[in-house]
């Protein structure tokens, strides 16, 4: 019989990990590493988008250095995979910053708190995702910090962040797998930045969805035309999108087959989204189930890969060629981390590209940077710290984590570290692509 190793020989493999990288090495960060252009990264990840919008996501991404760096996913994987890793793989969230949580319903219509973009997901080094997620703390802190004051906040926020995702992976890693599966976390409306995303999902109803999409017409409603962010299809354009559905469909369990079978399709559209996902292909369809006050949303998103993939060949990660569909790789890491996701959430192909299908906008809330100032983002910090311990800990090994982590500051202080002078390199490419696009 295979032996399974125990909880405590999971947590002994992983302390010998330190042997690997220590875990003050993850402060570590030296531009010199690079053996790229990180301007050419991006200009690479351009490529196969809409030519038309490729403009459109420079300007996003030069509003600001955290704009920078929620559009250059292709620059800091590049960057990590420069570094030594721990070898300690779990599903990962790829894209971990301020801005990728968010409320939303729950297929039992409560509303949730959790990591809700996985365009970017992945098996891989589960300190990657941390190492995200702590540079976006201190981007989020210089850039609600007021003019003048000395940045203090996100390195609090920073080890408040560690300290909290170590507490909670030790405490999954001693719980019975069953309830680590159950587990919630809780406080979410106790924290500002959260109540405020949560009040703004219990308003983002599929009623103020089409109110806020759809416009009356002789012929009935139909979605406005915003363009270039808001675009109708003609018929012989929606032709395809409509067809895709059917792939779709088929993906879903069979009782959300059934409902999906309910609504009819009246509309379809082009939307632009986010800042990464500027000039992807992104389709809405409007359908309607029982009336027109039965309104259902859906989005079909593009998915080219992820930009982990290139370098997770071998014993860390599937490498380019792991998935059948790059919608589906998004959607079964959303699953595997999430506590509970879309009901509606599955993937398709349209003309040879791979597509992700969620609903859209049904009771979501996002976090707004002018949320994240002062104690509010160390308190927020502390919930991203739970949030991103349990979704690795659902999808990867909680006792192999904490047994890399041990009860110590060390690795919460090289994470301050390398924050800290990873900003400092996202402000300094921000500044490079300014000078490349005068």
């Amino acid at each position: 019989m295979t032996h399974i190793p125990t909880s405590r020989e999971r947590r002994a493999l992983g302390q010998a990990r330190r042997k690997q990288v220590r875990r003050q090495d993850h402060g570590r960060w030296d531009a010199k590493l690079r053996q790229h252009d990180a301007v050419a990264l991006v200009a690479e990840s351009m490529r196969g988008r809409v030519p038309g919008l490729v403009a459109l996501k420079y300007e996003r991404m030069l509003a600001s250095p955290f704009g920078f760096f929620r559009g250059a996913v292709p620059v800091m994987a590049a960057d990590l995979a420069l570094l030594p890793h721990t070898g300690i793989v779990n599903q990962i969230c790829g894209d971990a910053h301020v801005r990728n949580l968010g409320a939303f319903a729950a297929p039992d219509g409560r509303l949730l708190f959790d990591i809700n973009d996985f365009d970017e997901t992945i098996r891989g080094p589960f300190e990657w995702d941390l190492k995200r997620l702590a540079t976006s703390l201190v981007l989020a802190a210089r850039e609600t910090c007021a003019p003048g004051e000395k940045v203090k906040d996100g390195e609090k926020a920073v080890l408040q962040f560690v300290a909290r995702y170590r507490k909670l992976i030790d405490t999954l890693a001693r719980m019975p797998v069953i309830e680590v599966a159950r587990y919630q976390v809780h406080r979410l409306q106790r924290i500002t930045p959260v109540s405020e995303a949560l009040m703004k999902a219990e308003r983002a109803t599929p009623l103020h969805t089409l109110e806020a999409l759809t416009v009356e017409t002789k012929k009935g409603r139909v979605f406005k035309d915003e363009s270039p962010v808001l675009k109708r299809l003609t018929p012989q354009q929606a032709r395809p999108v409509l067809a895709s559905v059917k792939t779709y469909r088929e993906n879903l369990l069979p009782e959300r087959q059934h409902f999906l079978e309910q609504y009819r399709p009246m509309d379809v559209a082009f939307k632009v989204v986010g800042t990464g996902s500027v000039g992807l292909r992104d389709y809405l369809i409007y359908l309607e189930g029982n009336g027109p006050r039965d309104p259902l949303f859906l989005q079909i998103k593009e998915e080219p890969g992820s930009a982990y993939a290139p370098y997770l060949t071998g014993a860390i990660g599937p490498g380019d060629g792991g998935f059948e569909n790059q919608g589906k790789r998004t959607a079964d890491g959303q699953r595997a981390m999430q506590f509970q996701s879309d009901p509606f959430l599955g993937w398709t192909t349209i003309a040879n590209r791979d597509y992700l299908v969620r609903q859209l906008n049904d009771h979501k809330g996002s976090i707004e940077m002018g949320d994240l100032a002062g104690q509010g983002l160390i308190d927020y910090a502390e919930m991203c710290g739970e949030l991103l311990a349990r979704g690795h800990a659902r999808s990867g090994d909680a006792a192999l984590i904490a047994g890399y982590l041990g009860s110590g500051a060390k690795f919460g202080t090289a994470l301050v570290e390398f924050a800290e002078a990873y900003a400092d390199q996202t402000e300094r490419d921000w500044k490079e692509l300014k000078r490349a696009r005068v």
